[in-house]
C-alpha cells in the first residue's frame, strides 16, 4: 500500500507541477519575467480556464489525500 501511494503521489506531483505551470499569469511577479507578461490574442477560452482550475483543485485534493494516508501508514510502521 505505501508503494501504491508512493508511486500515486509522484505521478500526481508531477502532473500537478504540469497543471500549475499551464495557467495564464494574473498579474506582476516572476510570470512578467519570463515573458508572461506579454498579452495574446490567442489566448484560451474561459471554459478552458475553468476546466485547468478543475483539474488543479482535484490534483490538489489527490496529493493531500496522499500525503495524509503516507504519513498514517508510516507512522503506525
Amino acid at each position: 500500500m505505501v508503494t501504491f501511494l508512493s508511486v500515486l503521489l509522484t505521478i500526481v506531483s508531477l502532473v500537478l507541477i504540469a497543471l500549475v505551470l499551464l495557467h495564464k499569469g494574473k498579474g506582476g511577479g516572476l510570470s512578467n519575467m519570463f515573458g508572461g507578461g506579454v498579452s495574446s490574442s490567442l489566448g484560451g477560452s474561459a471554459v478552458v480556464e475553468k476546466n485547468l482550475d478543475r483539474m488543479t483543485i482535484v490534483c490538489g485534493i489527490i496529493w493531500s489525500v496522499c500525503i495524509v494516508a503516507l504519513g498514517l501508514l508510516l507512522k503506525q510502521t
